[in-house]
């Protein structure tokens, strides 16, 4: 279930106040204004699914709470049946669903990640996130953007890089193209 973004934007408030943190704080840590973090908080402005993973992780929570104000329970195993996951909707022009949001302590995010073939195509737009990321195809042709560097993707191909460095994402073909993303 998809959740609202005033919902989001509140426990991210919340959050940050428990852990005693400011605004300042948390823009400075996920690189962006001031006045960007606050319609976050807000709920004015989408937040980017890798602004949510590293403000979770900046605010010793896990991301399915952040997302669902719900804390995973399941510590052996966890099933995520077709078409499900928690959905993450935070940027316009790629569509998320966390495949492992159930398990506690996750050491790894996974999600399955759909990029429409609109999206990019004035110019994709560069993220970066703290860790590594590994993005295997399951369908369609991406155009990879990494750090100045340009890759084309397409099922079956993958890539393991740095997330630290910009990297976007560009479906091609006029098509959707669909991939897992394993973010540590």
């Amino acid at each position: 279930m998809a959740e609202n973004r005033t919902d989001i934007a509140a426990r991210l408030k919340e959050l940050r106040e428990i852990e005693g943190k400011s605004a300042v704080e948390l823009a400075k840590a996920l690189r962006v204004s001031l006045a960007e973090y606050q319609a976050y908080e807000a709920g004015e402005a989408d937040i980017p699914a890798s602004a949510l993973h590293d403000a979770a992780h900046l605010l010793k929570a896990d991301l399915t709470e952040l997302l669902t104000g719900e804390a995973p329970r399941m510590k052996v195993f966890t099933v995520t049946r077709r078409g499900g996951g928690v959905k993450v909707e935070r940027r316009k022009d790629y569509q998320y669903r966390n495949l492992a949001a159930n398990f506690a302590g996750r050491k790894v995010d996974v999600f399955e990640v759909t990029v429409p073939p609109a999206a990019g195509a004035s110019g994709a737009h560069a993220n970066s996130h703290p860790g590594q990321e590994f993005d295997y195809m399951l369908e369609g042709r991406m155009l990879v953007r990494i750090h100045g560097n340009e890759l084309t993707l397409e099922a079956g191909d993958c890539v393991y890089f740095d997330s630290n460095h910009g990297h976007a994402m560009e479906a091609l073909d006029g098509k959707p193209a669909r991939f897992l993303a394993m973010i540590v």
